[in-house]
């Protein structure tokens, strides 16, 4: 006899297997059935398929969205209010910075662990145990005391650790729930709550200090929020057996374990698009930013033209790689290779063309709109989109892997639309970019408050006593 859940949703039923053994023999990694020596066979159970309502996968999937909007804010609450915390903990720019390295060092670091975690233990234990690292730390966070700023250092970094569970492990919650087109639906409305939870923590951070004149209050606000957040992931969040949505036998009863160097080798060989992102993104940043700093030597237009050749550029790259996927893979990764190449070195010219477009008091605002609008019309939306056009072409074609292959081919040329579009944006930047640049150097331009106007008054103090001098 064996538990599975009961698809009414009132609980889990009793399934008898006819009388038969309920054991099934199944070889471990590296034996072969028959093999000498103890341990040849491993024996497990057998089960029911899993099942799930839709509707309870909806409710689940509504509570991981919730939580991840909560993730995100905590990524960027920071930011809301980093001058008050600057002025508490007599904290310089540049060791400000610092607050958000260590959160992110922590998370990259932790992240396998979890990942590891939640492939082989209870994803759901995981999950609430981030939620309580990330909450309970923040919440201790606005306790510390001025003499104490390394502690507050040190909070961040264990805020980013709660975070790696919840960043690494959620996901693969959805994909247990979901299958196909319904996943790729699912994901896409998760993945919007980025930059939705990004721009919201920062606006969290603001208004709180500016309702209480308090920084400390907005990380006790947070855990009210996160307590809810972790009641109902107790309660309404199953934790589906791995591999559940696609009713994989061998995945949803148990896969035969293996080790963890196992695990990272059977993924490198599946990893080289995230490779020779990798490593085009770290040149391609480099070269973007090295070609503006010279460019702008000569031409004061350098940095849109740049970001405009790149992108025209990446658009062919990109076009010509899926057209010639299918007639040679080799020319296909060079040419993704080019485009990849292309696109990473935009990131740090246009953060460059937009500090250099607001003034100085407005660049956090400017930044956090900047992310927000770039997600939401970028990674937030397109993989929906893609997916949706991609499954409209294959309705209308016969079911075989040459026409799912070329649905999908179709459905990516939109972006190499999108990118030239993209392109043409940035030439229309280069033509106002020198009056934007100089409106934002003129004094009292935007909506001047009392710091302004203490340094105005420093500005023209200084004034004259040079020209006295």
């Amino acid at each position: 006899m064996c538990l599975c859940p009961d698809t009414s949703g009132t609980g889990t039923q009793a399934v008898m297997d006819g009388g038969t053994s309920a054991e099934s023999r199944v070889p471990r990694p590296g034996r072969q059935p028959g093999a000498s020596g103890e341990g040849a066979w491993a024996p497990r159970m057998v089960s029911s398929p899993w099942s799930l309502s839709r509707g309870r996968a909806r409710v689940a999937a509504a509570v991981l969205c919730y939580i991840n909007l909560l993730n995100y804010m905590n990524w960027f609450i920071v930011a809301g209010m980093l001058l008050d915390i600057q002025n508490f903990f007599q904290i310089s720019d540049s060791n400000a910075g610092l607050l958000q390295t260590v959160f992110v060092c922590c998370l990259l670091l932790s992240a396998p662990v979890f990942g590891y975690l939640g492939d082989r233990h209870s994803r759901k234990a995981a999950l609430s145990i981030g939620i309580l690292l990330w909450s309970g730390t923040g919440l201790s966070s606005s306790f510390i005391s001025p003499q104490y700023s390394w502690l507050f250092f040190l909070s961040r970094g264990v805020v980013g650790i709660g975070s790696a569970s919840f960043s690494t492990i959620a996901p693969t919650v959805l994909g247990d729930l979901f299958v196909r087109d319904q996943r790729t639906r699912v994901l896409a409305i998760f993945y919007i709550f980025i930059p939705v939870g990004s721009g919201l923590g920062y606006v969290l951070g603001s208004a709180v200090l500016q309702l209480t004149g308090n920084w400390r209050w907005a990380f006790r606000v947070m855990p009210c929020l996160e307590a809810v957040a972790l009641i109902l992931l107790i309660v309404l969040v199953p934790d589906p057996p791995r591999g559940a949505a696609e009713k994989q036998e061998e995945a949803a009863v148990g896969d035969p374990r293996s080790s963890w160097c196992e695990d990272v080798r059977y993924l490198g060989r599946n990893l080289i698009f995230g490779i020779l992102t990798v490593v085009t993104g770290i040149i391609g940043v480099v070269l973007g930013a090295e070609a503006a700093r010279r460019y702008k030597k000569v031409n004061p237009r350098a940095e849109p033209l740049i970001c405009a050749c790149s992108l025209l550029a990446a658009a062919l790259c990109l076009f010509l790689a899926l057209i010639l996927a299918r007639v040679t893979l080799l020319a296909s990764y060079v040419f993704l290779v080019l485009g990849e190449l292309l696109l990473s070195c935009n990131w740090a010219v246009v953060a460059d063309i937009l500090l250099s477009v607001v003034v100085p008091r407005c660049r956090g605002t400017a930044e956090a709109l900047q992310i927000t609008v770039g997600h939401v019309l970028g990674d937030a939306g397109s993989p929906y989109l893609t997916g949706l056009i991609s499954g409209t072409l294959r309705a209308a074609r016969p079911d075989s892997y040459l026409q799912s292959f070329l649905s999908l081919q179709y459905s990516f040329l939109g972006c190499a639309f999108v990118i030239a579009l993209g392109g043409g944006c940035f030439l229309l930047t280069a033509l106002r970019l020198e009056t934007d640049q100089a409106r934002a150097r003129q004094p009292g331009t935007g909506t001047s408050d009392s710091k302004d106007a203490e340094s105005q008054a420093l500005l023209s103090s200084t004034g004259s006593v040079a020209e006295n001098l």
